[in-house]
């Protein structure tokens, strides 16, 4: 054989021993990477101390692994946004209009009470000045009024059955005028009364009544009070009006 044919040969079968081997030792190093934690875990497995270690070969327990929770719970958001359409729902039923309201409001309203007229309606005239009014002046206004002067020592107006409908007396005490020396007497004020129980055509006679005590505060100067003794105003005698 030819000397470098011969040298050739050698060199190729070195180099292919030379890949042999690295080839070996590459997959004899290589290890899966299930057995490389199989190993881990073996070898802290073997560190652990015996005694602590749990063997469940013979207990009746089966150990169950925990399952994921259910994707099927209602998650708190929507719990809540079913919630909230429920009591919107619910609102929406019972959902009030302002008119509906003020009608609950006046459904519930107590009625205003209605006026009822005193047993004795009285109407006043006072003077102005401090002395009252005179005797001959009181006379004079009563008679402009038609008032007569009655067997009681008052005025009164009368009926053509001659009954009295309603009276005036003076503001002092018995409430009687003299029938004598008319110019020496004063009083502060004098009283219309009349009583609508006692009366066929009460609202009539109160109408009367008005006219007289008109006609003699004008006379007199004198300011005219209510029952309450406040002024007279319309409003008062439209109340009283309507309860006769």
């Amino acid at each position: 054989m030819d000397k470098e044919l011969l040298r050739v040969v050698i060199i190729a079968t070195g180099l292919f021993v030379i890949l042999i081997m690295l080839a070996w030792h590459y997959f004899k190093n290589r290890k899966s990477p299930e057995e490389s934690d199989f190993l881990f875990e073996q070898n802290f497995v073997d560190d652990i101390d015996e005694s602590l270690i749990v063997h469940n070969e013979n207990d009746d327990f089966d150990i169950v692994p925990i399952k994921p929770k259910s994707t099927a719970a209602v998650e708190p958001e929507q719990e809540h946004d079913e919630l909230f359409f429920a009591d919107e729902a619910f609102t929406d039923s019972f959902h009030y209009e302002p008119a509906d309201i003020e009608q609950e409001e006046a459904e519930h309203e107590e009625p205003t009470p209605r006026f009822v007229a005193p047993e004795i309606i009285q109407f006043s005239i006072v003077a102005k000045h401090e002395h009252g009014f005179n005797g001959a002046d009181l006379i004079n206004a009563f008679r402009i009024a038609h008032l007569h002067y009655g067997a009681m020592q008052i005025f009164e107006r009368l009926n053509a059955q001659n009954q009295m409908l309603y009276g005036v007396a003076c503001m002092v005490e018995p409430g009687t005028f003299p029938n004598t020396d008319l110019e020496d007497f004063y009083c502060p004020g004098i009283v219309f009364f009349m009583q609508p129980g006692l009366l066929d055509e009460p609202l009539s006679v109160f109408d009367d009544l008005l006219e007289a005590i008109h006609i003699v505060a004008t006379q007199l100067d004198g300011d005219i009070l209510d029952h309450a003794r406040k002024p007279l105003n319309n409003h008062t005698i439209q109340l009283i009006r309507q309860s006769l």
